[in-house]
């Protein structure tokens, strides 16, 4: 075992003394109790997952179960909740009429392999380079793809294609003509959802009332509606990952779709984990470890026959409304959840697939970050809007992964726009509001001329103080740089600074610097600045190069 091996370990064991310390028969009830309530959560969701994603019920009530007995044993907080969520229905429904279940089945053990490669390099600190309005857009674009992908279902329709969009543009060669039998159902679980008083909620969750309601409406009025059929009472379905079938010629082709389900595997479960965080009173959450266990967690699932997991939100949150203590509330639901399909198997199969659509549309409607959305349209913010659109888009046009990539660069480009605005201002020294009792400073301070400057001094806008130091020598004897708002200086900036050192000298005027912290200091020095004007020409401020830096030719640094 290696010395990360033994750290990851140890960091992991101390969580866990931490987190059940003072564990009693209390806490255990309180366990209990949140893990039967998220079950009944949880249960309509893995259902309607498994089916969107283009697998059956079965796949997504497994996913569920495995994730969350492995991934909540290892998670990186007490308080995570994972299993198949909507934003990966979005990936997986491409990859399922691609590739089949066999592929998926590769895909996920892929992925989870690079995610445990994640944890063990400690790379969940990436998730902090995406800018908000980019995952808003991204949550936006999924919440839309898995809309878009429940038309057939809900309305009783047929479409074709391998995206969203292809499937809603071949209804116009194949017609639209809605099974209003499944329309009524779908609708009945989405009035459910939406008018459930949110006081019930906690204790009984609308998604399973509206599911329950409609099936029972189904049967009762004999609708014509399909629905999801017999769920196998078995964790070893027949359809589930078989190494010889994998075609090893086809591997290739299946990287960068593992690459984008670890992507938002990473996405989703740090996520999750960063606002669960806050939610329980800032218990710590460990990224890293995180990680691990959706690695660990991705590679078990597929030998049972389950899709890519991720932690989940809305699982979580109910977790932690409910009183959950210690991830052992995880371990229920999965439980609970494997208890219902040796229970409920005979049940759950006459559930209409409108059913769960409706369960979906309402998902997706609430997977938004509608406070989120409205501030930044309220406050007229240009660049978040444009990141929020752009990624949005990408989302529904484009891979998922290429989706952020873009969205990241995009906000990257912003951001250099923004940065590449150096403000630069000047004044002249007026001798005659100035009194220091010193007739040499005075005329040293003839035709002085301070410049300050404020942001990066980088590539992309180091001319611009060039052009204007250039303006200023045409009167100028003495040129002071006021430096203390220039927070970094890139390569191209200190050699601009040398240039312009170098045409003062020319000149035979007279270069100061003030305010300039260490690491642009060192720059200047490895760059030859220092060289040009000397060590005596730094000073701490502008008042102190005045005093001390002109009139004469005793010049100390302050």
């Amino acid at each position: 075992m290696t010395g990360t091996d033994t750290h990851l370990l140890k960091r992991y064991i101390d969580r866990i003394k931490t987190e059940f310390s003072g564990y009693n028969a209390k806490s255990f009830s309180m366990d209990l109790m949140a893990g039967l309530t998220v079950t009944a959560v949880a249960l309509p969701l893995a259902l309607a997952f498994g089916v969107s994603c283009g697998a059956d019920a079965a796949a997504g009530l497994i996913t569920a179960i495995i994730a969350g007995l492995a991934i909540s044993a290892l998670s990186g907080a007490s308080y995570q909740i994972s299993g198949p969520t909507g934003a990966m229905t979005a990936v997986l429904i491409t990859l399922v009429s691609q590739y089949s279940l066999q592929g998926v089945f590769v895909v996920g053990l892929l992925s989870g392999v690079i995610l445990l490669a994640c944890g063990v390099l400690k790379l969940g600190r990436l998730i902090s380079i995406i800018p908000r309005p980019v995952i808003t857009g991204f949550t936006s674009g999924i919440a839309l793809i898995i809309a878009l992908g429940q038309i057939d279902n809900f309305f009783g329709t047929v479409s074709e294609g391998e995206s969203a969009i292809a499937r809603l543009l071949s209804y116009r060669e194949l017609g639209f003509s809605p099974n209003w039998h499944a329309v009524l159902i779908g609708a009945i679980v989405i009035a459910v959802m939406v008018l459930w008083p949110r006081k019930w909620n906690a204790r009984v969750p609308s998604s399973l009332v509206g599911v329950v309601l409609a099936t029972l409406a189904s049967s009762l009025l004999k609708l014509d509606a399909a629905a999801i059929g017999e769920i196998p009472r078995t964790l070893l379905p027949q359809a589930r990952l078989d190494f010889s079938a994998i075609d090893f010629q086809t591997l290739p082709k299946l990287v960068p779709a593992a690459l984008t389900v670890a992507a938002l595997g990473m996405i989703e479960s740090l996520l999750c984990g960063a606002s669960a965080s806050r939610m329980k009173d800032d218990e710590s959450f460990d990224a890293d470890q995180e990680l691990l266990a959706q690695g660990v967690g991705n590679i078990i699932i597929p030998f049972f026959g389950g899709v890519p997991a991720t932690a989940a939100i809305a699982r979580t949150s109910v977790a932690i409304k409910s009183g959950a203590r210690t991830r052992l509330t995880g371990i229920i639901h999965a439980l609970g959840l494997l208890a219902s399909m040796f229970l409920l198997g005979g049940v759950m199969a006459r559930i209409p697939y409108a059913a769960l659509a409706g369960v979906l549309l309402v998902t997706a409607w609430r997977m938004n970050e509608w406070p989120a959305i409205r501030n930044i349209f309220k406050k007229r913010m240009k660049g978040a809007i444009s990141k929020f659109l752009i990624t949005m888009a990408a989302t529904v046009i484009f891979d998922l992964t290429i989706a952020i990539i873009i969205g990241v660069v995009f906000a990257a480009f912003l951001f250099v726009l923004k940065s590449s605005n150096l403000v630069i201002t000047s004044s002249k020294v007026r001798n005659d509001l100035l009194h220091f009792g010193d007739s040499d400073v005075e005329q040293g301070r003839e035709g002085t001329t301070v410049i300050y400057i404020n942001g990066p001094l980088f590539f992309a806008n180091a001319q611009k103080l060039a052009d204007r130091v250039h303006e200023e020598l045409e009167d100028s004897a003495t040129l002071i740089f006021s430096m203390r708002g220039v927070s970094a200086a890139d390569t191209t900036g200190a050699e601009v600074m040398l240039e312009i050192a170098r045409e003062c000298r020319a000149r035979n005027a007279h270069v100061i610097v003030c305010g300039l912290n260490d690491s642009i200091r060192n720059s200047f020095d490895r760059a030859g600045v220092t060289d040009v004007i000397g060590e005596n020409a730094y000073f701490f401020s502008v008042d102190r190069a005045l005093v001390q830096g002109l009139g004469g030719e005793d010049r100390k640094a302050g």
